[in-house]
């Protein structure tokens, strides 16, 4: 399943069914999990953990390292979970040693063409980042984001669960869950009620999110005055806690409307 023509480093762990393109080189100290496809004309090194069932094509490059004039050469590391797509001339960078030493992507996520991931990075599970999606160091997507296509992030912001941001929206800080955010420095639009829909929200907790964005978004409250009017509605949904605490722990600020 290995191309003749591809470099395989003779320390690397390849897999049970891994298939590697011709012309791909994979680095030492790399893992690729089982029934792994890797197209032609990929670059993997290590430090590089890789899961299972990913599918990675061509001129896609994993693991190398961080665009960080800090970095030395550290051994910081890369890691990618299960079901994963990755299409043509996506990058992901390993961690840095002033950062957390490791970027981590979660299962079941679909990065298309040319979106980037940098240093010390944490991806989630089943978030889908359209072409040229990018994300500055340190930044934490959640479970079920949607980034469109051209989407920046600056360092350090968090985008929540369920989440979903325009074309060419420039993210400088913190996108709660459940919301749609567009433009340059990203405004809030209502909240992602397209994607709740697809994955079968119960139309209670839909209101009860309705409720929860109006009172943060619409009715003139501090933040702080909002974070108190929501605990009743938290006591009700998990999701409105998740919502509310969020907004609690943002330590950039949320984005406003």
């Amino acid at each position: 399943m290995i191309h003749p023509q591809a470099v395989v480093d003779p320390s690397a762990r390849i897999g049970n069914a891994v298939t590697i393109g011709a012309f791909s080189i994979v680095g030492p100290d790399v893992e690729i999990g089982e029934n792994t496809w890797v197209g032609p004309h990929v670059v993997i090194n290590g430090p590089t953990r890789i899961g299972a069932n990913n599918k990675i094509y061509q001129f896609a490059s994993l693991g190398d390292a961080p665009q960080h004039v800090s970095y030395q050469g550290e051994p910081t590391r890369l890691e990618v979970g299960d079901n994963n797509t990755i299409r043509e001339y996506v990058t992901f960078n390993r961690g840095t040693a002033i950062g957390s030493e490791v970027t981590m992507i979660g299962n079941g996520n679909f990065f298309m063409a040319y979106s980037h991931v940098a240093h010390d990075c944490i991806i989630r599970d089943n978030t889908i980042f359209a072409n040229a999606a990018s994300l500055a160091g340190h930044v934490e997507v959640d479970d079920f984001a949607i980034l469109g296509g051209f989407t920046l992030v600056h360092q350090f912001c968090k985008i929540g669960a369920h989440s979903i941001t325009a074309v060419n929206t420039v993210v400088f800080k913190d996108i709660p869950p459940y919301v749609k955010a567009a433009g340059y420095g990203a405004k809030t639009h209502g909240l992602n009620l397209e994607g709740m829909r697809r994955r079968n929200f119960d139309q209670e907790i839909v209101q009860l999110l309705k409720e929860a964005y109006r009172i943060v978004y619409r009715s003139g409250m501090t933040i702080e005055q909002a974070l108190s009017a929501l605990k009743p509605l938290a006591s009700k949904s998990p999701d409105v806690a998740r919502f509310s605490d969020f907004i609690k722990k943002s330590e950039r600020g949320i984005i406003r409307g």
